[in-house]
């Protein structure tokens, strides 16, 4: 038998899905091996509420495909594990020298057991004690504490073999890529909308960007940061569309006809009417906004109504009830921060108003933008967009 290192990655959400479950192990199997194809050659397959990957020759990078398949979402932990046979001996063997490092820095230990082989002749508790005494003989130094223990040897009895492994990490949770339906995500190249990008992501659902540009009040690098954003969420959503549209034309003319109060509203306005072409051509069934609620003036409840009336499909705001530290903190642990914050303009900051309405009515915010050929501009800049795939 190869007794070589493997992973395995338990499932979350995905086994509460009763008569559909097999359609999401399925879609999960199919994103954990795109992912990890690029770190070597892996089996891949499912059994028992676990995602078994196993290398197929030694040249794998076990450390790469360790940390691909923590960022793949509906897996809820990764565990490095080594398989063996299903005896006492053979378990207490592979303990013995795949977790001999732990062994020599810990002070005490304990062995936890599952028996997914419920045909196995002995429970998971005499298997514990089993192995633990054999063990305590082994590293006699290394005292045994069943409360409190340095270090927990996890063994795993399953249909074909035993598993040993260490504890287990985090992995991404949530629901696989491609469940949850098809969106169309407006990506700035602030701290906000990758976030809320990554939250819809994490539900299952599969992502297209839309990216407003407004050259020359915005530059090459404002482009090139968010198409950096965008790679960055492909090592969790895998690899995307972003449709660049330009925006100058439409900027312009608001700024010419339109008051001043309303420039921000009437240019949200116009990119969910060109963000929602997008999405409909693409086939996606709704779209996705950083705006948290009351974080700037665009973000009223109010404006929120105004922006949302010439949308005919959902809105999507997962960030809507999030402070600033909430978002700031979840931009540093998915990776997007340190790119967000570079000092580049996007199109939303170049005709800021001094004064914006924060309580706008509907009707003469509708009023404000009769001034405009608005299906013009949407059509001239629908007929500008270029798009960009971007992989991981």
């Amino acid at each position: 038998m190869n007794n070589s290192e493997m992973l395995l990655l338990k499932l979350g959400e995905v086994v509460l899905k009763g008569q559909n479950r097999r359609s999401f192990e399925d879609r999960l199997v199919t994103n954990v091996r795109r992912r990890l194809k690029k770190c070597g050659s892996f089996q891949v397959y499912v059994r028992q509420s676990t995602i078994y990957a196993e290398p197929v020759n030694g040249s794998c990078d076990m450390e790469s495909a360790w940390q691909a398949a923590r960022q793949v979402f509906g897996v809820v932990s990764v565990a490095r594990a080594v398989p063996c046979e299903k005896t006492v001996p053979a378990i207490v063997e592979t303990a013995r020298t795949y977790l001999e490092e732990a062994f020599a820095q810990a002070k005490s230990f304990k062995v936890e057991s599952k028996r997914a082989d419920k045909n196995y002749p002995m429970n998971s508790i005499q298997v514990s004690q089993a192995v633990g005494g054999d063990l305590a003989e082994l590293f006699p130094h290394v005292a045994v504490d069943v409360h409190n223990p340095e270090l927990t040897v996890y063994v795993e009895i399953r249909e074909k073999h035993a598993y040993v492994h260490a504890p287990a990490v985090p992995g991404a949770g949530g629901l696989p890529v491609g469940m949850g339906g098809h969106a169309v995500s407006l990506l700035s190249g602030g701290l906000d909308s990758p976030v809320s990008s990554w939250m819809m992501a994490r539900r299952g659902v599969e992502l297209e960007m839309v990216h407003f540009v407004s050259p020359p009040y915005t530059s090459q690098q404002a482009q090139d940061k968010v198409l950096e954003l965008a790679q960055l969420l492909t090592a969790w959503c895998g690899r995307m569309l972003v449709h660049i549209v330009p925006f100058t034309e439409i900027q312009e003319e608001i700024r010419r006809k339109c008051p001043e109060e309303y420039f921000t509203l009437i240019m949200r306005r116009f990119m969910m009417r060109l963000a929602e072409a997008v999405a409909k051509r693409a086939g996606a069934k709704a779209l996705i906004t950083g705006e948290s609620l009351g974080q700037v003036a665009s973000q009223t409840m109010m404006a929120l109504a105004a922006t949302d009336d010439v949308a005919s499909m959902p809105v999507l705001r997962p960030l809507i009830g999030m402070d600033k530290v909430d978002i700031i903190r979840m931009a540093r642990e998915i990776g997007t921060y340190e790119t967000s914050i570079l000092p580049y303009e996007d199109c939303c900051t170049v005709f800021t108003p001094r004064h914006p309405a924060t309580r706008p009515n509907l009707e003469e915010v509708r009023k404000a933008e009769a001034a405009l050929d608005v299906d013009g501009l949407v059509s001239k800049a629908l007929e500008g967009e270029s798009w960009i795939r971007v992989k991981p």
